[in-house]
Parts: C-alpha cells; structure tokens; sequence
C-alpha cells in the first residue's frame, strides 16, 4: 500500500469516508432510511466474567466472536440509546471542576454549575472513539464513549439541555486494522452511523425539540456524520430557524476560493465570523505552531481545485490571534499515549479531573497548502514554574508528533471554554431573536 493510500485509510477510519484506487478521500452516499423499525439495539456487549450478550436487531450475538454487528433500526426511545438526554444524563452529569494554573505556579480550584433551565438545546456526536472487537460498535457505551463525552460536550450543559445519541460507529478496532494492513480484516460498514444518527436526530425532533433552538457538536468521525445529516436535511433556503449553530470540528468544510464564506461543503449555511450569528458553523483543524500540516494531510484541504479548506478560530471568530480557553485533562488525553508532565513544578497534586492554563495557548487561523488551518501557539516560559508544553498530538509508530494529525486528539479540549462563551452568546441572540 503506498503512503498515500495507506493514509487515507486511517482517515476511512477515523472519519467514516473511503478511499479511491488514487488515494483520494470520497465520502459515500448515506443509505435510505426508512421509516419502520426493522429492530431495536445491536449485538451486545457481553457482561464481565458472565459470557452473556445482548440481544440484536437480528438476534443475539455471541460474546467475544466478533460477530457482525446487526444492521435494524435503532429505536430511541430506548433511554439506553443516548449517553445523554433530559432524564438519562448519568455520562453528562459528572465531575467537571477544573484547576486554574496560573503561570506563577498558584492553583485554583474552578467549580462548574450546570443551568438548571437552559434556553436552547445541544445535540452531540462523537468522535471514533469506540474499543468494541467488531468493525462497528454496538450500542451498549463503554467507559471510553462516557469518558469523551464527558470532556468534548459536558460542559455546555452550563448553557444547553444536552442530547448524545449512542451510534454504530466505525470502531478504533477496525482503525488499527486498516493501519496494520491486516488481511482478511471485516469491513465496517460505513452507513451504519449515518442512519443512526438520522434516527436519533429524529427521534429528538419528534419528541424532544418543541421549537426550540439547536447547537450542534461533532468531533473528527462525528463532524462527518453530522455534516451529512446538515447536508441532506437543513442546508437549505432559508435556513431552518432552530438552527442556531454547528460546531463541526476536526474535519475539513471546504468554501470557494477568495474569502468566501459559504458555497462548498454548505450552499446556506456559511462560517461564523461573529459569536452572536446564527446559523452558521465553526470548524477548525489545530496544529502546532512549529509543526503544521505536512503535505499528506487530508485536514485544510480539497479535492476541488475551486475550493479550500475555511477555518473559524473559537478563539477569535473576526480574525487574527486570540487566547484559548482551553480545558485538558489533568491525567492527559484519552487517545495520546505522551506521558502528561507536572503541571507546575515543582509537583503540586491536581485533585479535579480537568486543567485550566490562562494566557499558555494563543491561536489563529493560517494558510495551508490548500486551505486554512488552526495554528496553536504554546507559550511556555522557563523561566516560570508552569508546565511548557502540553500533550495532546497524535504519535508515529516511533512515538513522534505525527504531521498527518496535528493535535487532532484535543481539538476540542483546547477551545472548550472559547466554545462555552460562544454557544452562551449565540443563545443569547436566538433567545432575543425569537421575541
């Protein structure tokens, strides 16, 4: 498999697109989905030390024989189909507290409040994710989905009712076979997620919304899915009036070459370039300011000669530079295997499950190759006592930063308070719009 090819499987993988004989990404067309309910669930996951599995769409699976996942209609009604939803919000109402560490080495401890009647609502997709042993998911989260949940989407619970359909996605497991070159390895099948989602989105509609306004949120695998679903049912004029935003990060939404802001990926619904806009999206790719795209990313680009690759940064939605708010995880990420450094030295315990670093990380959008990327400064002193770095990229075989990637891993971590203040600004406009 030559180098480019080889790539753009990992993308398949990781965000649910395929590859020609070239090498060239191609995003497939999503299956009809109908409207009768043609099963409830998937093959489950089996119990610990127990060997029983769940009943399927199509039966029941036995555990640990990597059986096809089945491929019926998800019911969502079921609470056990959402990771979060008004009423079933175990993986949404956690610990979100936060230390502050300032660069004099002081820390401080930042509570989180979730709103008790938020105005709008969010609807989240996850990025891949999963460790399930078959090609797609099932539909029973392990702590892996709980935990990315928790760090990508949680906290907008201070501004929004949280919804987060569970999906058939493709797994890491299939990622790692498609890297391996592993022969004779299932395929996954690629419309499973899409039809998931659909049904979810759905489901919400019919039963959740009320007219209310809606914020989407989507990482890597899960910005694909949901880019899509904007494609085929709200890119449309005029814009339906409940959409307030789409935060499709660590993907790549293409607009005309020449400052455009609309009329590639979306022929309606353009970048933001305020945070009180409505109707519009924010979508980013991050690297490090001292290692940008190499020539092999598939990020910040097109295959269309007349498109490129836009770029919104959270943190400064007019342009040019500004801080991010970033909110990492004090034990490090949960798919980057660096080792996390002391915060501060020398080493002071870290209680809260999350680490705030006012004035480390500047950002800004930037030109690439073929589009525009988010350039994330580290601003580390030495001479301080503060961390100078932070782990977050994905890593090479041999354990370096990986070109291909970036800092792919925290996109969202390293925004998540800019994200915030946005999403709260944008409520703000809808709610005063709506009067």
């Amino acid at each position: 498999m030559n180098t480019r090819l080889a790539f753009c499987a990992v993308v398949s993988a990781l965000a649910a697109v395929g590859c020609n004989e070239e090498g060239s990404v191609w995003t497939p067309p999503p299956a009809p989905v109908t409207g009768s309910a043609a099963g409830t669930g998937t093959a489950g996951r089996a119990t610990a030390g127990t060997g029983a599995a769940g009943t399927g769409a199509a039966g029941t699976a036995a555990a640990g024989t990597g059986a096809p996942v089945a491929a019926g209609t998800t019911d969502y009604s079921k609470a056990e189909h959402w990771l979060c939803r008004p009423g079933h919000n175990e993986a949404c109402a956690t610990d979100l507290s936060s230390t502050v560490v300032a660069a004099d080495g002081t820390l401080t401890v930042e509570p989180y409040e979730a709103s008790a009647t938020p105005p709008i609502d969010c609807f989240y997709v996850y990025p891949t994710i999963s460790m399930d042993t078959t090609p797609n998911s099932d539909l029973i989260p392990g702590p892996e989905e709980k935990s990315v949940v928790q760090s990508q989407f949680a906290r907008l619970g201070s501004q929004c009712r949280l919804f987060a359909p569970v999906y058939r996605q493709v797994t890491l497991t299939s990622l790692r076979a498609t890297i391996g070159g592993m022969a004779g390895a299932p395929m996954p099948d690629r419309t499973l997620g899409y039809k998931d989602v659909l049904a979810a989105w759905q489901y919400y509609l019919d039963n959740d919304n009320q007219g209310r306004g809606v914020v989407f949120v989507s990482h890597s695998q899960g910005s694909s899915v949901l880019t899509q679903l904007l494609k085929e049912k709200l890119d449309t004029a005029p814009l339906d009036k409940r959409l307030i935003s789409a935060l499709l990060i660590g993907t790549t939404i293409t607009v005309p070459k020449g400052g455009a802001v609309v009329g590639g990926t979306f022929q309606n619904v353009p970048l933001c370039k305020t945070a009180e806009e409505l109707g519009c999206v924010i979508s980013y790719a991050s690297f490090r300011a001292t290692m940008p795209p190499s020539a092999t990313t598939l990020f910040a680009r097109s295959a269309d000669p007349n498109l490129v690759g836009g770029c919104t940064n959270p943190a400064a939605l007019g342009g040019g530079s500004g801080e991010l708010h970033a909110y990492l995880t004090a034990k490090g990420s949960v798919l980057s295997s660096a080792p996390t450094p002391p915060w501060v030295t020398p080493e002071q315990p870290v209680t809260t499950p999350y680490v705030s670093v006012p004035g480390l990380l500047t950002a800004e959008c930037v030109p690439g190759m073929t589009g525009e990327y988010l350039s994330v400064t580290i601003n580390g002193n030495p001479a301080d006592p503060r961390v100078d770095n932070i782990v977050g990229d994905v890593l090479t075989a041999t354990g370096e930063p990986n070109g291909d990637w970036g800092l792919h891993v925290v996109d969202v971590n390293l925004a998540m308070g800019n994200l915030v203040d946005i999403v709260k600004a944008k409520a703000a406009a809808y709610t005063a719009a709506a009067r």
